[in-house]
């Protein structure tokens, strides 16, 4: 999803350190002869300097045409004037260089000397990361995401999925009767990877509900999306343990559609949505299939059976012993 990106975070300020990056190797351990060179598989991210699989395609910020939001650069300008000096003095928003913080909530002093010495393992980050949120940030594109949060609007990016379905000019209807998301011509290829890649919406009405009182209108993601989320999802719930594959429920199980209560919030973990934490943001909006990207996730981690028949086999695996 281009404009749909995702953050996690632990305890204080939202937010995440990063995650993405290659291959785990396990087996032999006879150490490779000085210079070989290991290929990427391509569905990696990185955790702490650790590459984990994911299951879906991954572009990092090291592969050509990734997006490294480490830089202090705009990556969108002609380069001489990609500079800080000349950012800064361009883009009234940017007040640092860095767009990733160091979050200091919940560590002790050894522990933050590690961290501002660049040393994050994975125990130290798995302490302290218990949410992943879900933002949905009307842009269209992950090139047009990156170009107006790092170097218009001075925020970090970590995960960001193509094609996405901001505006209404967007949308046309095909003869058969769905839906097809075009990219405006203003945009080029939108720099989307997949060439001649063709999106339509899971469903092709637009879909109304309601998000902090306010009913909202709004196209569906993609299939491609979703199944991309669903991978994603399982991979950083299994990585952070604090992570719930879950969502906020009210009492009869349905998603909460508006901000969580501040003291609810600040114990929660798990998958939430960006206006599960800010009452004037309505993202990812009324459309965004909850339950199919959890059920999903869990799926994927359960092995393939669905949660209830996860449990089942549990049980009798239990009844065995």
């Amino acid at each position: 999803m281009s404009d749909v990106f995702y953050s996690a975070r632990w305890k204080g300020p939202a937010g995440l350190i990063l995650i993405s990056f290659s291959i785990m190797f396990s087996g032999c351990k006879t150490t490779p002869a000085p210079g070989t060179v290991s290929a990427r598989q391509g569905d990696e991210i990185v955790v702490a300097g650790r590459m984990v699989h994911s299951g879906t395609r991954v572009v990092l910020w090291m592969d050509p045409g990734g997006y490294d939001a480490y830089r202090v650069e705009r990556r969108f300008v002609p380069l001489e004037k990609a500079g800080w000096e000349d950012s800064k003095a361009e883009v009234s928003a940017l007040r640092t260089p860095n767009r990733y913080s160091m979050r200091r909530a919940g560590l002790t002093d050894v522990e933050l000397e590690q961290v501002r010495g660049g040393g994050w393992d994975l125990p130290l980050l798995q302490k302290v990361v218990d949410q992943f949120v879900i933002h949905f940030d009307v842009c269209g594109t992950s090139r047009q995401c990156f170009k107006v949060l790092h170097d218009r609007r001075d925020l970090s990016v970590h995960f960001m999925l193509d094609l996405d379905n901001p505006l209404k000019e967007w949308y046309t209807r095909e003869g058969n009767g769905a839906t097809r998301i075009t990219i405006p011509g203003s945009l080029g290829d939108g720099g989307i990877r997949t060439k001649g890649f063709v999106g339509h919406p899971a469903r092709p009405e637009p879909v109304t509900g309601r998000v902090q009182g306010q009913e909202l209108i709004q196209y569906d993601f993609t299939p491609e999306q979703y199944r991309a989320l669903s991978k994603l999802t399982a991979t950083l719930c299994k990585v952070f343990p604090k992570i719930k594959c879950d969502y906020p429920r009210d009492g009869e199980g349905k998603v909460i559609p508006e901000k969580l209560p501040d003291e609810r919030l600040k114990e929660y973990g798990g998958v939430l949505g960006h206006y599960h934490i800010q009452t004037n943001k309505n993202d990812p909006g009324p459309a965004f299939q909850w339950d199919y990207v959890i059920e999903q996730a869990q799926r994927t981690l359960n092995g393939g059976l669905s949660p209830g028949a996860a449990q089942t086999s549990m049980g009798h695996m239990r009844q065995g012993h």
